[in-house]
């Protein structure tokens, strides 16, 4: 059975730091493509990255570039979502997904079929 599960959210200030974890099982998560959404109370869900298999080349949307960093553990069959210099406006919950084929990158736009449950990231004085 296929499942990701997202942790490490939480309470943190204004230029505070978080990792967020997704753990996978049921499938290797090393051979697909991944990627970290977020949505804001109120707000659409937006992407924050996508991470291609093997080549490891992630690419950020431009409200997260150069403070946040994916990185993949295999071992663990996990992947990392470290935030920094976090702010209000980053206030969302952040899910995992990754698409059903090993074959999907993350240039060709895929469909990401299998999504974490979430973790709740709230940026606040």
């Amino acid at each position: 059975q296929v499942q990701l599960v997202e942790s490490g959210g939480g309470e943190v200030q204004p230029g505070d730091s978080l990792r967020l974890s997704c753990a996978a099982s049921g499938f290797g998560l090393a051979y697909y493509a991944i990627a970290w959404f977020r949505q804001a109370p109120g707000k659409e869900r937006e992407a924050v990255s996508c991470t291609d298999p093997k080549e490891e080349s992630t690419t950020y949307a431009d409200a997260v570039k150069g403070r946040f960093a994916v990185f993949r553990e295999n071992v663990k069959n996990s992947v990392y979502l470290q935030m920094n210099s976090l702010s209000p406006d980053d206030t969302a919950s952040y899910y995992c997904a990754v698409p059903s084929s090993t074959w999907a990158t993350c240039g060709a736009n895929p469909q990401f079929e299998y999504w974490g449950q979430g973790t709740l990231v709230t940026v606040s004085e």
